[in-house]
């Protein structure tokens, strides 16, 4: 196994960072799920715009929940922060930024259905790619820097 160097980002290993990121995006995400699968839709307070996402064509996948893969992505990328975190084997790295990669562009996509489709915004919804797109551009930032240095275990 390949362990590599990390260089702090902030004064903190970046799978810190990247798993402060996962749990914001796994609450937003459960959060979500819960109220979907529960039959509601989820309170956006006076911006409006998650209900119309919510009870939109868009809002499943073979009858999941789009939220429900949210839940499932991040509860990934959370164990592969930590992992990375306590082991800093390289290769976890680059699998949490080809998962995250994948992540933003399905936001992307979700992203222009909302504008364009839907006609609507989902608070929540932006909020849970914005989390992605944070966590994509940490695993960036750190693969940009450099080659690691690579150590045998």
């Amino acid at each position: 196994m390949r362990r590599a160097t990390v260089r702090p980002i902030l004064g903190l290993h970046p799978g810190i960072i990247l798993a402060v990121l996962d749990v914001v995006g796994l609450s937003i995400a459960l959060y979500l799920s819960v109220v979907e699968l529960g039959g509601g839709v989820p309170v956006c307070g006076p911006l409006g715009g998650c209900e119309e996402v919510a009870r939109s064509e868009y809002s499943r996948i073979a009858g999941v929940p789009v939220a429900v893969f949210g839940v499932g992505l991040s509860v990934l990328l959370l164990t592969l922060a930590i992992a990375w975190w306590e082991t800093d084997l390289y290769v976890l790295l680059l699998a949490h930024y080809g998962l995250s990669l994948a992540g933003v562009i399905f936001e992307i996509y979700f992203i222009y259905l909302q504008i364009f489709v839907i006609g609507a915004i989902c608070v929540w919804c932006t909020s849970y790619g914005l989390s992605l797109i944070a966590r994509f551009v940490i695993a960036l930032i750190v693969w940009i820097r450099g080659s690691p240095t690579i150590v045998e275990a």
